[in-house]
């Protein structure tokens, strides 16, 4: 059996299509005609069509690594993995809503189709930019486009070549730095030189098909060695890249075709006239539907895991591997496959890891100033390392360093920040960006418990609860005026008390005038005529208001009641004022020993309907991104006031935001931590308060990075 197969060679192609192309034509039918069963080969995009129009037309299967095209011919198998799917998983773990897709249209639009049909669907922003050039000027006018816009976050899809160019521009023009992150939409991540990547902290994500660990792999690959050293190969021996792999297993194929069509007992030979690929109509080869089935049933372990066909010619149940590139090396993510989707990989806590590695190295701490929880020393400057902190969260770094058993190291974060992400760079800050792009281990501080933060580091359970508070500054004491002795009472209970002070004495005059036992004759100075008696009654208005006036300041006067109906008024008034003095005696003790400050406002509500007062947050912090994602109507209304107020109401620490509410003279409120409000108002020189209740609920907790080793051990 000779000719079984021909092999052609993408460079040959290439140069052919690009010059004439009816040359291309020309080796395609001499292939023919020399009597081949199938075709293995590479393509470009102006050569596929060409390749798969005679293929199908003559019954010739053609077996291709190249990159998949979306094509219904059944005599093209094609080797290389679909990618779009496994790339959309990829980019929704990392939760993207925006981001830059520079591709290449020579390898085709399959991927970038699914990618912006995804898009539609999902709210993604995508900016897709085709590589029409290769030049340096062309590859820096891109990037600064795309700096003026402030991307960090871009997917590349280009084949291997121009992908090492676009990468190393990327180096040359130092978009490398921390705050990007690259997806490379390439099977062969580990077939590229990263270093440079690796050594200025950005982040890479790619994905690797060919798993040289597994058993299959490492055995070929030790024959391969071993057969380059019975050659007595000079050449360093270097590990084949995944085309090689895909070009490997693609041999395999077609040999373990052929092997089951002779079992079978078919026959495919070609006797005689091999056949006129430009005959008019087109004369398919006969047996050529056989060598297609045949192709498509094999089914066989290689080096690119387990290949497989469906009736479509496309690879089937295979895995990818998600690997990750940051600062601190190389790492497997997960894996993807067509059933399961991404897969995350299990942390080394889930997998069981010993200490041996905790306790082998010393951690960066990564922590925060603010009192009280991490503070210098006022002798600082006679200490080293850790002795020159104190506070809550340096005794509680302390204690996990000694129930984990690791050696530490505190450090403070540079940029003073707890650690939020910028809506435009999407990059991290403050301690949260510390652990994301590697510089820190742990962070022990005041660091909220957010849903947003979770996302992107771990946090252990909380170790304190808290809530957002209001801070103001203490209102001055008020000075007693004239008619502060009238403060124990409302003033409508003194209204009260005049109407029923008057309305008494009048009621006591009517009684006293309609009741005969008021009345009663004066007594005569001696030598007057006694015979005519002129009857009184001391209880005329006048002494009726004297009487209950006297009542009512518990004094008395030198008149009382002597009528039945008369004693009966005069004690129910009696009884009023015991119930009124007693009263305002006790409010009066309080109001002398409790000083009096009056609030402006008392709550979130008072803050949101006025505009005299302004009010702001930590500029990166849990509270402000509180207020941002708030969908309760107060907070809102808070939040579009806050983020356009001239000048700005957001201040960058804590301290900056407790020395503006004492300098504001009452017009500014700063919300932060209950806990920390708290502190701040029993420190000196006290004048400040906490307004109102809490806003929310959360807890500080500890925090490292995903996936971490610490993550459970350090659990309170």
């Amino acid at each position: 059996m000779q000719h079984i197969f021909a092999f052609f060679c993408t460079g040959f192609l290439g140069a052919v299509v690009g010059a004439n192309f009816p040359n291309n034509i020309q080796i395609v039918c001499s292939q023919f005609s020399k009597g081949v069963y199938a075709i293995f080969g590479f393509y470009e995009r102006r050569t596929v069509n060409m390749l798969t129009s005679f293929c199908g037309a003559l019954h010739v299967c053609f077996i291709t690594p190249s990159f998949p095209v979306d094509t219904s011919n059944q005599f093209v198998l094609q080797l290389r993995p679909e990618l779009q799917d496994a790339l959309i998983s990829i980019i929704d773990h990392y939760k993207w809503q925006k981001f830059v897709y520079i591709y290449d249209a020579d390898r085709g639009l399959s991927v970038l189709q699914k990618v912006l049909d995804t898009a539609a669907e999902k709210n993604w922003q995508v900016t897709a930019v085709n590589i029409l050039t290769t030049t340096e000027e062309g590859y820096r006018m891109l990037f600064q486009d795309l700096e003026k816009k402030k991307e960090r976050l871009v997917v590349v899809d280009c084949e291997s070549e121009r992908l090492n160019a676009i990468l190393g521009q990327i180096i040359k023009l130092e978009k490398n730095g921390i705050g990007y992150h690259y997806i490379l939409a390439n099977l062969g991540f580990m077939d590229i030189d990263l270093n440079k990547f690796k050594e200025s902290g950005a982040n890479v994500t790619g994905f690797q098909l060919v798993n040289y660990t597994d058993t299959i792999p490492a055995k070929i690959m030790q024959q391969w060695k071993n057969s380059d050293a019975r050659d007595h190969t000079r050449v360093d021996w270097k590990r084949p890249k995944y085309t090689s792999a895909l070009t490997y297993d693609g041999v395999k194929v077609m040999a373990e075709a052929f092997q089951s069509l002779r079992r079978q007992r078919i026959d495919i030979s070609r006797r005689g006239n091999a056949g006129d690929c430009l005959a008019n109509p087109a004369v398919p080869w006969g047996q050529g539907i056989d060598i297609q089935r045949a192709l498509q049933q094999v089914r066989f372990e290689g080096l690119t895991g387990n290949v497989q066909f469906n009736e479509k010619g496309r690879r089937t149940n295979y895995t990818l591997h998600v690997i990750e590139m940051k600062h601190d090396g190389i790492r497997k993510i997960g894996y993807w496959n067509e059933d399961d989707k991404f897969v995350p990989a299990a942390t080394d806590a889930q997998a069981g890891g010993d200490n041996s590695s905790v306790q082998n190295r010393t951690y960066i701490v990564t922590t925060i100033l603010e009192d009280p929880y991490v503070m210098l020393k006022k002798n600082a400057n006679q200490f080293e390392g850790n002795d020159r902190y104190e506070g809550y969260c340096v005794e509680l770094a302390a204690e996990i360093a000694k129930h984990v058993g690791y050696s530490y190291r505190l450090e403070i974060v540079s940029d003073g920040k707890y650690g939020a992400r910028d809506p435009d760079t999407k990059a991290w800050n403050g301690m949260v960006g510390e652990l994301v792009y590697g510089r820190a281990d742990v962070a022990v501080a005041p660091l909220t418990i957010t849903l947003v933060r979770e996302e992107v580091i771990d946090f252990s359970k909380p170790f304190m609860s808290l809530g957002i508070s209001i801070m103001i500054k203490k209102p001055q004491k008020s000075k007693p005026g004239v008619f502060s002795f009238l403060d124990p009472l409302a003033y409508e209970i003194w209204m009260c008390i005049v109407f029923a002070y008057i309305g008494v004495s009048v009621v006591l005059f009517l009684v006293s005038r309609f009741s005969p036992y008021e009345w009663h004759s004066e007594e005569f100075e001696e030598g007057r005529d006694q015979t005519t008696s002129d009857q009184s009654n001391e209880f005329g208005i006048f002494n009726s208001l004297w009487f209950s006036l006297g009542a009512f300041m518990q004094q008395g006067c030198d008149i009382s009641p002597r009528s039945l109906s008369g004693r009966i008024v005069g004690g129910v008034w009696w009884f009023f004022t015991l119930i009124i003095i007693s009263s305002y005696t006790a409010n009066l003790a309080a109001f002398l020993t409790v000083e009096r400050m009056v609030s402006p406002i008392e709550s979130a509500e008072d803050l949101a309907k006025q505009t005299e007062i302004a009010y702001g947050t930590l500029e990166a912090g849990s509270t402000k991104e509180f207020f941002r994602r708030s969908k309760i109507a107060v907070f809102e209304k808070m939040w579009t006031y806050m983020k356009s107020a001239e000048p700005s109401v957001f201040v960058r620490t804590t301290e900056e935001g407790m020395i503006r509410v004492r300098k504001s003279k009452g017009k500014y409120a700063y919300l932060l931590e209950s806990t920390m409000n708290e502190y701040i108002e029993q420190r000196k020189p006290c004048d400040t308060m906490k307004v109102g209740g809490n806003l929310d609920s959360k807890g500080y907790g500890i925090a490292t990075p995903k996936g971490s080793a610490l993550r459970t051990r350090q659990a309170l």
